[in-house]
């Protein structure tokens, strides 16, 4: 009888991951996140996913200018092991404009992923990853089915495992507040491509 063998993934630490990038490991063309410890390959985008964060950025910009900041595509630092990269992060803004160190969760006001292809890992991998860092409100802009999707409130089943308690969805001739500024509305007509 021959033993079986078992094998594990190596997970990565955020400090790990950090010491592999300043070695030199990953290149500026690597488009990676380290998500739960696992250093994950990102999608190439097509072009209704770039069609829709140019405009989403141009509208964005327009909207908080003077109250808070738009990270496009940047690291966010959430959890022990998991520096995802997403599409739009609206945070606060900080006397040093985050040299000293990426966005936490308690700088974040609101994400924003546009997902076509990345739907399912959109949903299923980042919205509960999120929802565990305790960030308040997650927008996702399901190009598939043409309309967004708002996450808000946060909450952990009894199970263990994390996701949002309300779900809202906007169609593209709509348009919806900012949950960081109620007092702001995005008109997704200017956002989805096509529209």
């Amino acid at each position: 009888m021959t033993a079986m063998t078992i094998t594990t993934a190596k997970r990565f630490t955020l400090d790990e991951y950090h010491r592999l990038a300043d070695l030199g490991f990953f290149t500026e063309d690597d488009r990676i996140e380290l998500i739960r410890g696992e250093i994950i390959q990102m999608v190439a985008k097509g072009t209704p996913h770039t069609t829709c964060c140019s405009n989403l950025l141009e509208e964005l910009a327009t909207l908080v200018v003077g109250r808070a900041k738009i990270r496009c595509q940047d690291p966010i630092v959430i959890l022990s092991n998991s520096e995802p990269e997403p599409d739009f992060v609206i945070v606060k803004k900080r006397a040093d404009n985050y040299l000293s160190g990426h966005p936490t969760a308690s700088d974040i006001l609101l994400i924003i992923e546009i997902a076509d292809s990345t739907l399912k890992y959109d949903r299923e991998i980042k919205l509960p990853l999120y929802a565990e860092a305790g960030i308040s409100d997650y927008w996702l802009f399901n190009l598939v089915a043409n309309h967004l999707e708002a996450y808000s409130k946060p909450y952990q089943e009894l199970q263990g495992s994390f996701g949002y308690s309300v779900k809202q969805i906007v169609l593209p001739n709509q348009s919806i507040p900012l949950p960081c500024f109620p007092e702001l509305s995005l008109d997704l007509s200017k956002i989805f491509p096509g529209i």
